[in-house]
């Protein structure tokens, strides 16, 4: 093959494959080496886009007024592609299983649009085996082309950190993989068009997928144990934050910290792990046991909120709570698989309604897919209980006189401030008499 000589010389274009907080950055950064052609069957999210805004705040709005890619939602486009990379999300079901759904649908897409010597590479997160053992045979059944000889397939796990300024696309070391080692160098050197720091070349697309499902559930474990050391230490009433910044003088401490595991990655990927292991007859000791302590954080929150309430003599149900911050980390719009709903729900089981304040979200979207309203901090007043959920720069810089000015007229005793993200000065605040407790 040659397909990486015909890309550079624009003989040959390239497709993304689902515009998210992937698939856009990738297209955008392609599009200033090659000829890219941007496809998502969101056609709202196509024309903003193409009118030059950024949904995502990835690469923001200048880069995509700029940017030459060609944004469409027609999958005929897709037939003048050689080398097309799947981005779509791979969430999961209630019941904890993996949806594959959008990922074997982007295959049925791309697949009835595949043309013989195309690569096909996917980015979506998926446990070991479903490139091989799904996607493939949907491309072969949908294109009529056999895999190996007519087409080639890679895996290359995205490594997207949304809102990480710092760890960005081109300077993320990119795994890569493929079918064989023809495959393999053709994507590796098309990848490297665009990621400065080089890639890793899998040894199989097996290994590649399993590389990132495994990285993240490793992530997820560690902050699993400092939750449960957090919630150990408020039983002891000895404060988390001040174990760990001690415990973090050692050279080999990991600076883990206890808090809210959501979104689409970390969240999620160790129950794509979890669910082949026990199809193949191993059940999960460690992985499952992190992943039940982190999805009970937003339960223990609410319940610390509403034992402070108690203590500061507000009656629970006519309490007024303001909860800071809804997505699922701080500085991204992003509210998927968000935690901060999980506190919310809880609330609601006590009776109480939260108000919540977060200019990063998209309120329709929040709205759409969890019923809640968004509202503008300006129009907070007489709050019983502020709870800051995410870092968002804005609440990491509010100062006193904003956040008195969201409480009602009474003794600072009675305000109650919960710190899930540890943002304020515990000594300062309880030094102006407020009400403070922090994760």
């Amino acid at each position: 093959m040659d397909l990486y000589n015909k890309i550079i010389n624009k003989q040959e274009k390239i497709s993304i494959v689902g515009l998210g907080y992937v698939g856009m950055p990738l297209a955008v950064a392609f599009a200033k080496k090659a000829l890219v052609i941007g496809f998502d069957l969101n056609e709202e999210k196509i024309a903003l886009y193409k009118s030059g805004i950024d949904p995502t705040n990835e690469v923001g709005n200048n880069e995509i007024k700029q940017t030459k890619v060609i944004f469409t939602s027609n999958e005929k486009k897709l037939e003048e592609a050689k080398f097309h990379i799947i981005a779509v999300p791979t969430p999961i079901n209630s019941d904890k299983t993996p949806d594959l759904a959008p990922v074997e649908g982007a295959s049925t897409i791309v697949g009835r649009n595949l043309t013989s010597g195309s690569i096909v590479v996917y980015e979506s997160t998926v446990y070991p085996g479903v490139t091989q053992d799904i996607c493939i045979p949907i491309l072969e059944r949908e294109s009529g082309l056999e895999c190996g000889k007519d087409f080639k397939v890679g895996y290359s796990p995205e490594r997207i950190n949304p809102g990480d300024i710092e760890h960005r696309l081109e300077n993320i070391v990119k795994i890569v993989s493929g079918i064989d080692h023809e495959s393999l160098e053709e994507i590796a050197k098309v990848y490297e068009l665009v990621i400065e720091v080089g890639v890793h070349k899998a040894s199989s697309i097996k290994v590649a997928e399993a590389a990132k499902v495994v990285e993240n559930s490793q992530r997820d474990i560690n902050i699993a144990f400092m939750n449960e050391l957090a919630m150990v230490f408020d039983r002891m009433g000895i404060d988390s934050r001040e174990v760990i910044d001690a415990m973090n003088t050692k050279w080999n401490a990991l600076g883990f910290y206890p808090g809210l595991v959501g979104g689409h990655c970390i969240g999620v990927d160790p129950y794509y792990f979890v669910y082949q292991a026990e199809k193949l007859g191993y059940h999960s000791q460690i992985i499952l046991s992190g992943r039940k302590i982190n999805d009970g954080m937003g339960e223990f929150i609410a319940d610390a909120i509403i034992k402070k309430l108690i203590l500061a003599n507000k009656v629970v149900k006519q309490a007024k709570v303001v909860i800071l911050g809804i997505t699922f980390k701080e500085n991204c719009p992003d509210t998927r698989n968000s935690k901060v709903v999980d506190i919310i729900n809880r609330l609601k089981e006590y009776g109480i309604s939260p108000i919540v304040v977060d200019s990063q979200a998209n309120s329709e979207e929040t709205k759409k897919e969890y019923g809640i309203e968004i509202v503008e901090i300006e129009s907070v007043k007489d709050a019983d209980c502020l709870v800051f959920a995410v870092a968002h720069n804005e609440f990491k810089n509010i100062n006193w006189e904003d956040i008195d000015a969201l409480f009602g007229d009474y003794d600072n005793s009675e305000k109650l401030i919960v710190d899930v993200k540890s943002i304020l000065n515990k000594k300062e605040t309880e030094a102006k008499g407020y009400s403070y407790w922090s994760l």
